[in-house]
């Protein structure tokens, strides 16, 4: 048996995905678990989407959705996008894409469809791109758009005193449902880390490879993990999402 990794943010940075696969010797027997936003941001979307798509057929790979993959479906169904995701690393997928033939694009929108909005996994482990709302978990929640959107949980897991024990009344509730909850989305260099970050039971894997930060992958038993170079490094004559016009870190 291999082990069981899990991918952080990739936005766009299929330079940083090679080298840290590389970094973590990762092999066909390893377990994949990606937790979304795949495109938008650095250069090589469509190229990250190929190679993704070309990976799930040689090993066992779970991807989760992000907001930005939902947007990027949403362009590949109808051809076209809004605003806010072009000036948000749209635009930049939508370049990468130039010189894909029908039947390419075709594929690729199955590979979005594809997606889970979350996993369980058989030891009650979450992976969800944002979050969830509900205290009953995020198969209750009234609004799906929370899996990729959600960020109160991400806030909760952060805000708690640490010598809250799990059997106080005070204790959320929603992080009761699940021994490990893996989530993406926000990035930790919000609160000035540029590494995984834990609190609570939640472990955030997106470590700003959109922006100045590198993209991350760990072992969810042991808890080791290896990044990427930071991604501007990677690629310096671009700007990643760093380039947008109104780019907004909460998108």
């Amino acid at each position: 048996m291999g082990r069981t990794l899990v991918i952080g943010d990739i936005h766009g940075g299929f330079k940083a995905l090679k080298q840290v696969f590389e970094r973590a010797e990762v092999v066909e027997s390893d377990i994949l678990i990606f937790l979304g936003d795949y495109v938008d941001g650095w250069s090589e979307s469509s190229r990250v989407v190929r190679f993704l798509l070309e990976l799930s057929g040689k090993q066992q790979c779970i991807f989760i959705k992000g907001n930005h993959d939902a947007w990027c479906e949403d362009w590949l169904s109808v051809g076209e996008g809004p605003d806010v995701w072009l000036f948000n690393g749209g635009k930049s997928t939508v370049d990468s894409y130039n010189d894909y033939s029908l039947e390419d694009l075709a594929l690729h929108l199955e590979f979005f469809q594809r997606m889970k909005n979350y996993y369980v996994d058989d030891k009650n482990r979450l992976f969800i791109h944002a979050g969830y709302s509900s205290m009953h978990g995020p198969e209750k929640e009234v609004y799906s758009s929370n899996y990729r959107w959600d960020r109160t949980l991400w806030e909760t897991a952060v805000a708690m005193d640490g010598r809250l024990a799990k059997n106080s009344e005070l204790y959320p509730k929603r992080l009761l449902l699940y021994s490990e909850i893996f989530i993406g989305h926000t990035p930790t260099l919000d609160i000035g880390i540029n590494n995984p970050v834990n609190k609570a039971n939640v472990w955030n894997m997106d470590t700003g490879a959109a922006f100045t930060g590198s993209l991350s992958i760990m072992d969810i038993n042991t808890k080791e993990f290896w990044q990427s170079d930071p991604l501007p490094s990677l690629y310096p004559h671009e700007k990643g999402r760093n380039n947008d016009i109104v780019g907004n870190k909460n998108l």
